[in-house]
């Protein structure tokens, strides 16, 4: 049996607003033990049997974000992304990883399927159950993952289950419910056959495609045609990226819907791993361990007086005296003060941002890039002060501004500059100017990080004006991130 884990890494970056935005979502979040959630998905499946490579489906403008946190992993396993060019939700996702998994390794190797933000707090009870769902899978069934409910919580999808299967805690599906009211939640707990829908799935590549085939043609047909448009690069690890005219046709649909709601043959492996699908903020202070008045923190933060409260702070210390049911999260450019039980609004206040045009709600104040990271120290009418930080062996693109100059100071390390037909190096305490409209790169050619702030000024110092000649990292067309 060949094993093919296919991590599902995006999302919109709203419902843990401040810590996630839309550049860095859920997926990249650090939790407590320092590591992401994307690393701990990963991690997890070590150990599982059979496994032949992993695979990752994200944006592709998260895939540098993606090879880095998976090279912290140190995993054994050989890695493949499968780069969108942008979010058509589980159904084509899912197609296109099983088709490319059909190719590499023929229609009856089997696939995990596992959401890259969800908690699990019981690794060994996750494995298990990984173990009967493969079990399960290989009698030709689809097979999800469905959680043991701790409550009557309406903000989680259903799942009614009958006959029980020869496997241990396998029973045979007899519907999937929608979120439902609070009242219809509590009559399933009393049922007693409900779970909640973990969005969790296996099944072999052949299971898979024939029921897309059979119950969502549409979305099978797009996967083929997208797949076969794509081209494939080598970065570290294998990518294949989908081409955009051809994504376009995919239907935004989600497995639940094209297939698992529609198929007869589906089976679910019943579990208590310790699950969450960290989806509110109320979600993360119920995964922390609480004090005796019932308060979680994380970071530089003392509560007194207070009650059923979480804090977290980041690089600021945080006093919460005399309250009561709160989460308290802070970022350098964010604070984020809510009710517990409004903590699902989240994704309003983003929405509000957004249509404002404020990029609180797409960056943070440190945004990454594949080169490394720059943060906006202070800008006002005509200028902008950052401080950048270079990887080694990393560049900028060769580029341009129309309406801007650039003073660079050398704080650590060196800099290769490219200005106009010259090249010069700087090392710390040295400087240079770029005049408006000189191309320009900006290269890390040592072992060590560099990093310079950046003074910007001119009438227009929006991130929108940049011209690029070349980059590495294939940005020249459509991008205009520097």
């Amino acid at each position: 049996m060949k094993l093919v884990p296919i991590i599902l890494c995006g999302g919109a970056g709203t419902r843990l607003w401040p810590v996630s935005r839309e550049s860095m979502p859920k997926p990249f979040i650090r939790l407590a033990n320092g590591r992401s959630l994307l690393q701990s998905t990963a991690e997890r499946v070590i150990g599982l049997d059979g496994i032949v490579q992993l695979a990752v489906v994200t944006n592709v403008a998260y895939s540098y974000k993606v090879v880095e946190d998976l090279a912290a992993a140190n995993l054994p396993h050989p890695l493949t992304l499968l780069l969108e060019p942008e979010g058509r939700n589980t159904g084509p996702a899912i197609a296109l990883a099983a088709l490319w998994a059909r190719r590499e390794y023929g229609e009856d190797c089997m696939l995990l399927v596992l959401p890259a933000d969800h908690l699990i707090q019981d690794p060994a009870a996750f494995r298990q159950a990984c173990g009967g769902a493969i079990d399960l899978a290989a009698t030709g069934r689809l097979v999800t993952f469905g959680i043991t409910p701790t409550g009557p919580d309406p903000a989680f999808g259903y799942i009614e289950w009958g006959k029980a299967l020869p496997t241990a805690r396998a029973f045979a599906v007899e519907r999937f419910v929608e979120k439902p009211t609070r009242d219809a939640a509590q009559q399933y707990l009393r049922a007693g056959n409900f779970v909640w829908n973990s969005g969790m799935f296996c099944f072999t590549a052949r299971a898979c495609l024939d029921g897309l085939g059979e119950h969502a043609p549409d979305v099978l047909n797009a996967a083929r045609t997208t797949f076969e448009a794509a081209g494939t690069t080598q970065s570290g690890a294998g990518q294949i990226t989908f081409d955009a005219a051809a994504f376009k046709a995919q239907p935004n649909i989600s497995i639940d819907y094209a297939l698992m709601e529609r198929a007869g043959n589906v089976g679910l492996i019943a579990c208590d791993i310790g699950w969450s699908d960290v989806g509110s903020w109320k979600a993360v202070s119920d995964a922390h361990a609480p004090d005796e008045q019932g308060n979680a923190a994380v970071g530089p933060a003392l509560l007194m007086g207070s009650r059923n409260t979480f804090v977290r702070a980041q690089d600021r210390f945080v006093a919460a005296l005399g309250v009561e049911n709160l989460v308290v999260v802070d970022t350098p450019d964010a604070l984020l003060v809510a009710h517990k039980d409004a903590s699902q609004q989240v994704k309003d206040v983003v929405a509000h941002l957004k249509k404002a045009g404020s990029l609180v709600a797409i960056e943070h104040a440190t945004v990454h890039r594949p080169w490394g990271s720059y943060t906006v120290l202070t800008e006002g009418d005509g200028f902008k002060v950052k401080r950048i930080e270079v990887k080694p062996g990393a560049s900028l693109s060769l580029q341009l501004h129309h309406k801007r100059s650039e003073h660079w100071v050398v704080i650590s390390g060196t800099a290769h500059v490219t200005r106009g037909e010259e090249t010069v190096e700087l090392g710390a305490n040295q400087s240079t100017y770029i005049p408006v409209g000189v191309k320009h790169r900006l290269a890390n050619r040592g072992t060590a990080p560099l990093e310079i702030v950046e003074v910007q000024c001119g009438s227009y110092v929006g991130e929108d004006d940049i011209e690029r000649f070349s980059d590495v990292y294939g940005r020249v067309k459509g991008e205009v991130r520097a």
